[in-house]
């Protein structure tokens, strides 16, 4: 057990790509926790979908043993992703710490996403050291973003500390000011356990593994000990530490950062933010824990073989384990048959999950269109909270709808600011603040529904100003809104898994595009296939799959023209008898290709 005077507890927070994991490295590095021979680029991004992406999903634990001009200490390094999906993973692991380095981007300045971990930061009342990323870039201002940073801290330029993750230049520096500047963790041996679990995974042997941060009191192997949350009771198979590979010690005092195993294989029996005491001695009352993150955008997963239903379920509980923002419940489609109902929190999210149930489960999905969560009010009273469009009631028995709304930030160079008010106000977004972080830098602050920014208005931001600007999200309640389900019929059959709720103004451009595209998805039948795009009785959209024909009047070599006629008539009987009994084909690519027509 350590004393904790020498225990340093931080996580590192920034906006994507402003080189969390490069920093991490680097540390890694200096301080001898991997050899020159184990080092590679993002050590601490273990999944290949991390590797592939250049992003980092989950956040990581390191232990790592510091020698300073002041004496030796133990730094528990937490690093975190950037993207605004994964916020509520940054937000875990502040609850792990006792500071933060903010890390900015010497070239790109202050970001989006800079501001909301910064908050974040803030309001969990972290200790938080500023540092500038990426002075060897060429196009670097560190005078400029120095005040940009200090600015937002309420703080003086001067403790801003530059380094350069890529070159190390600095991380000497900084490793220092950690000890100097963040406090140490509290907490006695002699009080009663407390840890938090604040994340955890599935190991196919060991069961769930637990991440914890010991709080107070000491945690051995062996100790009897209770889930408070769950009354869950086991005994502590294994304790350790991240070095950065797992290794076992024999206890985890207060301030320390590990894991426990406990050999639990039921998944619903730990819970991630619940507190682990002693049986015999229990804690009078359990740590905070975390808010239940809200999923802000659902889609249904199906399996394409209808028997791997229960296998889909066994992978969705064991992933919720290591991934609490995510919700699903069962969910059943006319076109798709058996699955689920899945929430995310965003389109990346959504994305990232159905990745890992296919590699790492080896599932073969089908997603249906994203859609977000509409509150409906009914004609008898009441209201209704709708995750899939087909469950939306019909006109006659409801009075209005009620649509997510979110507080967007963005920030971007001035140049840019009238194109992307003009793109705000296309997505129905209305006009809150604007202010200028400096002459060349302004930050918008507009209402916007969330259904108008989850589908492809982040390339749009992008692509329009040349990749500069930056974007945030929070939710801030529900608006009444004139929305109208459009579904998608073949061959007069509604096909569910197409159905999506938009904007009326929007409605007859979706329905149009989606049937068109569909039109060069679906193969050709023996008989003509009408793709309608309807809302209620009414077809705003119409396209024919043409019938695959044989040419029946080949044969026929001059001669009288009934012949003909006869031939072509009987041709048309039998392709009008096959259209009432046929049933069409859907091809996977065109659940697929509903994504793309709402990314253009």
């Amino acid at each position: 057990m350590t004393d904790t005077s020498r225990i340093r507890n931080f996580s590192i927070i920034a906006h994507i790509d402003h080189g969390k994991s490069t920093l991490a490295d680097r540390m890694l590095e200096l301080t001898g926790a991997v050899t020159e021979r184990e080092m590679r680029d993002q050590v601490l991004d273990t999944m290949d979908l991390e590797r592939e992406r250049g992003i980092t999903i989950k956040a990581q634990s390191v232990r790592l043993d510091y020698r300073g001009p002041s004496g030796d200490f133990i730094l528990n390094l937490i690093d975190t992703p950037g993207h605004v999906d994964f916020t509520y993973e940054v937000s875990r692991s502040l609850a792990a710490c006792e500071g933060a380095i903010l890390l900015v981007d010497a070239a790109q300045g202050v970001e989006a996403q800079t501001l909301a971990n910064a908050y974040l930061a803030i309001e969990s009342g972290l200790a938080i050291i500023p540092v500038l990323n990426k002075l060897d870039l060429p196009a670097a201002d560190p005078d400029r973003v120095a005040v940009e940073l200090a600015s937002i801290l309420d703080g003086d330029p001067g403790d801003v500390i530059r380094v350069s993750a890529k070159t190390g230049e600095g991380v000497a520096e900084l490793m220092a000011q950690i000890v100097e500047r963040l406090p140490a963790p509290t907490g006695s041996v002699d009080d009663e356990l407390k840890a938090l679990v604040f994340d955890s995974y599935y190991d196919t042997y060991r069961g769930v593994v637990c991440y914890v941060r010991v709080k107070s009191g000491l945690l051995a192997t062996e100790d009897r000990i209770r889930f408070m949350a769950t009354g869950e009771q086991q005994q502590a198979d294994e304790v350790g530490v991240f070095t950065p590979s797992a290794e076992p010690v024999t206890s985890l005092g207060p301030g320390e950062v590990g894991y426990l195993v406990t050999g639990v294989k039921e998944i619903d029996r730990i819970k991630v933010g619940d507190t682990v005491t002693h049986e015999a001695a229990p804690a009078a009352a359990a740590l905070p824990g975390y808010l239940e993150p809200t999923p802000m955008v659902f889609s249904g997963l199906f399996p394409t073989d209808g028997d791997e239903f229960e296998r889909l379920r066994d992978a969705l509980e064991k992933l919720r384990l290591n991934d609490t923002a995510l919700v699903f419940e069962p969910e059943t489609s006319r076109a798709l048959g058996f699955g689920f109902r899945c929430g995310f929190l965003g389109l990346l999210h959504m994305e990232i999950v159905r990745e890992r149930l296919e590699r790492e489960y080896d599932l073969d999905l089908v997603a249906t269109a994203p859609s977000v969560a509409f509150r409906v009010g009914l004609v008898g009273g009441g209201e209704r909270e709708i995750k899939s469009p087909q469950d939306l009631p019909d006109p006659n028995e409801r009075t209005e709808i009620h649509e997510p709304i979110v507080r967007v930030m963005i920030i971007t160079p001035a140049e840019f600011t009238g194109t992307v008010m003009e793109l705000l106000q296309q997505h129905r977004g209305v006009m809150g603040e604007m202010h200028y972080l400096s002459p060349e830098r302004v930050e918008l602050t507009y209402r916007v529904p969330l259904a108008e920014i989850v589908f492809g208005f982040f390339d749009q931001l992008k692509s329009r100003t040349r990749g500069y600007a930056s974007l945030d999200y929070d939710p801030d309640g529900y608006a009444v809104a004139d929305l109208a389900r459009v579904d998608i019929l073949l061959n007069g059959v509604p096909v569910d898994a197409f159905s999506a709720i938009i904007h009326k103004e929007k409605a007859y451009d979706y329905g149009r595009k989606l049937v068109a595209k569909l039109r060069q998805i679906i193969p050709r039948q023996m008989f003509d296939v009408p793709i309608q795009a309807a809302i209620g009785s009414r077809v705003i959209a119409r396209e024919t799959v043409k019938a695959k024909r044989k040419d029946v009047i080949a044969k026929c070599y001059g001669g009288d023209v009934t012949r003909k006629r006869k031939l072509l008539e009987r041709q048309k009987e039998g392709k009008k008898r096959m259209k009432m009994v046929g049933r069409v084909e859907v091809p996977q690519e065109a659940f697929i290709s509903v994504l793309q027509v709402d990314a253009d």
